[in-house]
């Protein structure tokens, strides 16, 4: 074949589009593979991928704003669900003394724990190992019953 001549393919049905772009993305072939085995060149199976993706997409009827809704609640989800954790350790943190998170949480997480402790403290005074709450002194208890 000379160098200068295209190879000529025959056209390819829907069905076999279909097929193929299925045997891919299932993982039963790889694009090289079905090239070879339908005689289509993998930039034809690419473009066959690409426009099967965007027409599950349209047929799934997700728009992106759709997807952006869903996702910006799912973060919301996460971070309730974050938040109410930190507070879990924070709290048993206070009530047994020991630092957990420092040792096995990420720098910022442990950080965040940290400042709801100070936070609960401040609020609260500080729990002993026993859960009870210790009230802070005589002293700033008179102060604060002044100021009000």
């Amino acid at each position: 074949m000379n160098t200068g001549e295209k190879k000529s393919y025959q056209k390819v049905t829907l069905e076999t589009k279909l097929l193929v772009v299925d045997q891919i993305l299932t993982g039963h072939i790889s694009n090289n593979l079905a090239s070879k085995k339908y005689d289509v060149p993998r930039t034809t199976i690419a473009y066959w991928l690409r426009k099967y993706s965007t027409l599950v997409q349209q047929n799934n009827g997700m728009s992106k704003n759709d997807e952006i809704k869903k996702l910006k609640e799912k973060i919301e989800e996460l971070e309730f669900q974050k938040d109410f954790q930190q507070d879990i350790i924070a709290d048993m943190e206070l009530i047994t003394g020991v630092d957990m998170s420092k040792k096995s949480l990420p720098k910022t997480l442990a950080k965040e724990i940290e400042l709801k402790k100070k936070q609960r403290i401040k609020e609260n005074g500080s729990m002993d190992v026993l859960g009870y709450l210790n009230k802070h002194s005589t002293k700033e208890s008179k102060l604060n019953k002044k100021k009000k």
